[in-house]
């Protein structure tokens, strides 16, 4: 009798290890600055205002970003742990969820856990985790969507209820971040793609075939096309009771209303930047720089400047390897990266800015971490562990600069600001 193929153990404890070693990492001065910095003057007045049902402010972005800051600051009062737990626990939840969808997308171990290790060190997850903006409410979502169907794949049988969490939170990013838009149809269009490709004849009622079979297209579209816009609704359902400019004429009226704010022609801003820079990692955003809590301290906002260069090769191989060897998880990650950068090479928004690379550079990280695996396997296994440790050195090096941490000059910055257009 030929042996039973070895069938690899599930990392899930490993998983929620790495993601809780992360939290920890972000509540260390979760709380500095004590005062609101950056863009959270404008998310944390639109949170006060939630909370009181006062004044509909910030009214040209969706409200689940914001009625998660308004939870945090309802748990932990109105101060800057309040303003931030709820960010930070988003955080360690979109690297759960990001680890668990590459776990059911390759089902190696090697590639699950170096995915967490770099996105944790990837710069983007870190500092958009420890500010009150809307940014990871939007990721954690996204990561959680591509997390379920996943597993939806993987594991049919458990299809339907994982698919109907993938449309809640599918909802829930588009109503985070409208970037997530694009992104978010991509589910359901792939479903569509796979079951016609299968060439079903009832193509709408068949129950055979991929992505996820005993689920007909109809009850996809369900799961993955209704509920995501009815999860999408239900969370503007406070803009309806706000004593001062509440939505009076249709929740289609103020859609109007929002998407006149988001493409209106702004001044130019010196740190706006377009996406050939992001990709290069060429222009850093200063969040914060100057004397705040009894110290001089800075959060630069720039990617990881190993991994997001190192990344690049590696979405090529990526994109090979789906086209020559039909490897699924490789295709997908580089079709996630095309798309969700190419939403800003196309963007009717005039000032864009490098935090609107973090959907594509985590995407991006993925790739990296095949990429290291497929290394691995091909026998250069030191390589593959040298790009990790030197990742984890270089963030170690940046660490007070990304962290707000106490810096020893007025000029210390000039340690980290490596290229001119990063000061």
């Amino acid at each position: 009798m030929s042996r039973a193929p070895e069938q690899p153990q599930d990392p899930i404890l490993w998983c929620a290890a790495l993601a809780l070693g992360f939290w920890l990492l972000l509540a260390w001065n979760l709380g500095i600055p004590t005062k609101p910095y950056f863009d959270e003057v404008h998310y944390l007045p639109a949170a006060r205002d939630l909370i009181a049902l006062d004044t509909f402010s910030n009214r040209e972005h969706p409200l689940f970003g914001k009625e998660m800051i308004a939870v945090g600051i309802l748990l932990l009062g109105d101060n800057a742990w309040g303003w931030r737990i709820m960010p930070s626990l988003s955080g360690a939840l979109a690297l759960f969820a990001v680890m668990r969808a590459v776990w059911f997308g390759t089902l190696s171990r090697y590639a699950t856990l170096v995915s967490g290790l770099l996105v944790a060190t990837g710069f983007h997850l870190f500092i958009h985790s420890r500010i009150a903006m809307l940014d990871v409410f939007a990721i954690a979502a996204l990561s959680v969507a591509f997390w379920q169907c996943a597993a939806a794949i993987r594991e049919p049988e458990k299809g339907r209820w994982r698919l109907a969490l993938a449309g809640i939170a599918l909802g829930l990013a588009m109503a985070s971040k409208w970037n997530t838009l694009i992104i978010a149809m991509v589910p359901g269009l792939a479903f569509l793609v796979l079951r016609w490709f299968a060439g079903r004849r009832r193509l709408l009622l068949s129950r055979r075939g991929m992505p996820v079979p005993g689920m007909t297209l109809v009850e996809a579209f369900i799961w993955l096309g209704v509920l995501p816009l009815l999860v999408y609704a239900a969370t503007f359902w406070p803009a309806y009771h706000f004593a001062n400019q509440p939505i009076t004429e249709g929740l289609v009226a103020h859609h109007r209303f929002m998407l006149d704010l988001q493409t209106q022609v702004l001044k130019p801003h010196p740190y706006q930047s377009n996406w050939p820079e992001w990709v290069i990692n060429w222009r850093a955003i200063w969040y914060l720089y100057e004397p705040v809590d009894g110290a001089q301290r800075g959060v630069m906002l720039i990617g990881n400047p190993l991994t997001m260069l190192l990344g690049l090769p590696a979405l090529l191989w990526c994109a090979w390897q789906g086209a020559k060897s039909r490897a699924p998880m490789h295709r997908a990650v580089a079709v996630l990266y095309a798309i969700s950068l190419g939403f800003w090479i196309f963007a009717a928004k005039p000032v864009q800015f490098y935090y609107h690379y973090f959907l594509p550079s985590t995407f991006l990280l993925v790739a990296l971490a095949l990429a290291l695996d497929d290394l691995r396997q091909s026998g250069r296994r030191k390589l593959a562990a040298a790009v990790i440790v030197l990742n984890l050195l270089v963030f170690a090096f940046f660490y007070e600069i990304i962290a707000a941490e106490s810096l020893a000059r007025p000029n210390s910055f000039m340690v980290w600001t490596w290229l001119e257009s990063w000061k």
